[in-house]
């Protein structure tokens, strides 16, 4: 199992390339970031600057979306960065959040999301694809290869993933809604005729290594108010008695009020008060090392590929180098 890990593009941006090279050094195998380009630093040109600073670490954002970048552009930036740096690179994907709203627009339809997945895996690709009526070639991208992993909680979303997606995104680390979840998607890629073995699945969610669970949820309970703004879509449009998703999901939101996107993805953040200990403990993972290596062996027994770590909180060095010391190897 690869360990990943994921960082919000908080200035200096220099210090966010800083924690790249620490985390290749640790043995970490993928530096992911947020991408919401208002709330935080521009990511790709932090890419750049983590790519001519390491040598193995492959960068890409967790997650973009179709609709702040033209899909060309998208495509060009990646396959850019490959031609220069060797491959390094991935596109986590959905139908946006942060970055949408914060502008004033709705996430994007599913069916942008699966043109855009097509459009930008294509392209990076160096194939030849149509977008908007119109047949287009990266002509000098012959050698870039790049993967486009999808993130998705609802049905449908679950679906295109096992259709068209490289590889598939769970933002949360409950195992038994990963399996739910991963589920659907090899479901999916089998009846697309996919070899539902050919993709690849990462979860990610926060980690905190140390010993007072009481502050470790605290400074991870953000992370339940984000999921819940996904769920809470999903429940507008298709009900909350458990069969879009599982019951655990819908349950813990009936309290949720409104969001502050100005405190997204931040410990503290205080919108999540709705977010019970009973959430926080299923989403994340928390507590001494024996108890994150008990757990993503729970993920890696689902066919989890990778684990990605949020590194957002008070112990960021601590929880780093303890993943370093002893989680990697575990799994190396």
């Amino acid at each position: 199992m690869d360990i990943g890990v994921v960082l919000q593009n908080d200035p200096p941006a220099l210090e966010v390339v800083e924690w790249a090279k620490r985390a290749e050094a640790a043995g970490f195998s993928h530096f992911w970031t947020f991408d919401s380009h208002v709330l935080w630093q521009e990511p790709n040109v932090v890419y750049a600057a983590i790519l001519g600073a390491t040598e193995r670490i492959v960068v890409g954002p967790m997650v973009t979306n179709p609709g702040t970048r033209d899909w060309t552009v998208t495509a060009s930036t990646f396959a850019t960065l490959n031609e220069m740096y060797g491959n390094r690179t991935i596109c986590g994907i959905g139908r946006g959040d942060s970055a949408l709203r914060v502008l004033g627009f709705a996430p994007q339809t599913l069916g942008q999301l699966r043109e855009s997945v097509l459009a930008i895996k294509g392209l990076a690709n160096g194939e030849k694809v149509t977008v908007r009526g119109q047949e287009l070639q990266l002509a000098w991208a012959a050698d870039s290869r790049l993967e486009v992993w999808v993130a998705a909680y609802g049905p449908k979303a679950l679906a295109l993933a096992g259709e068209v997606g490289d590889g598939y995104i769970l933002q949360l680390a409950d195992p038994d809604i990963a399996e739910w979840m991963i589920t659907a998607v090899r479901k999916a890629a089998v009846l697309h005729k996919r070899d539902p073995d050919a993709i690849r699945f990462c979860v990610a969610a926060p980690a905190y290594v140390g010993d007072d669970l009481a502050h470790q949820r605290e400074q991870t309970r953000w992370f339940g108010g984000m999921v819940g703004n996904h769920i809470a879509d999903i429940v507008g449009r298709y009900g909350g008695d458990g069969r879009a998703v599982p019951q655990a999901l819908t349950d813990y939101i009936a309290a949720r009020q409104d969001y502050d996107y100005a405190e997204h993805g931040r410990a503290g953040n205080t919108h999540t008060t709705f977010v019970p200990d009973e959430i926080v403990d299923r989403f994340c993972v928390l507590g001494p090392v024996e108890n994150h290596v008990k757990r993503l062996q729970e993920l890696k027994q689902l066919g989890v590929d990778q684990f990605a770590v949020y590194l957002q909180h008070d112990a960021k060095d601590q929880t780093l180098a303890a993943y370093g010391e002893h989680v990697i190897p575990a799994f190396s």
